[in-house]
Order: structure tokens, then sequence, then C-alpha cells
């Protein structure tokens, strides 16, 4: 958790996520920071029913906003990066 120690548990968070399956999809997802389940000591990303350990790794926005200006800096056409 030491990279990130400004999240807390219950902060609501932006990623740009690429869907797995469709690799040239990607758009902006809301997601949860929580309390590490296997890791109690730590924080983690839950996005898609799935935990994600906070790393450097993940592009991180506090904000939609955020989030869309990097998206369309990044992807282009923002109106497909758009939380529905």
């Amino acid at each position: 958790m030491n990279s990130h120690p400004s999240y807390h548990a219950g902060d609501i968070v932006y990623v740009l996520y690429r869907n797995p399956h469709t690799q040239d999809v990607a758009n902006v997802q809301a997601a949860a920071v929580v309390n590490h389940p296997e890791q109690p000591d730590q924080l983690a990303l839950f996005l898609y029913e799935t935990y994600y350990s906070l790393t450097d790794e993940l592009a991180i926005y506090t904000s939609e906003e955020e989030a869309n200006h990097a998206y369309e800096y990044y992807y282009g056409d923002i109106s497909e990066g758009n939380l529905e």
C-alpha cells in the first residue's frame, strides 16, 4: 500500500479499463478502493468482481473528469470513454 498512501477503503476512483476479451476496446470505469481480502494490511481496487493490488502500474484517477482527459489523450474520442 506504500505506493498509494492517499487512498482509503471506501473511496471511489476511476480507471482506464481494457476489455480482456477485446484488447482494442477501453473505457473509463468507476472502481472502489477496499481492504484487500487476502492481505489485511493493504488496500486493493475492486473492479468487475475482482480485486487488484494497488500498484504504480495502475492508472488511477480521483475524478471522472480527470480519467476522461487521460482517456482522450491516450485513445482519442472521449465519447466512447464516458461512464454510462
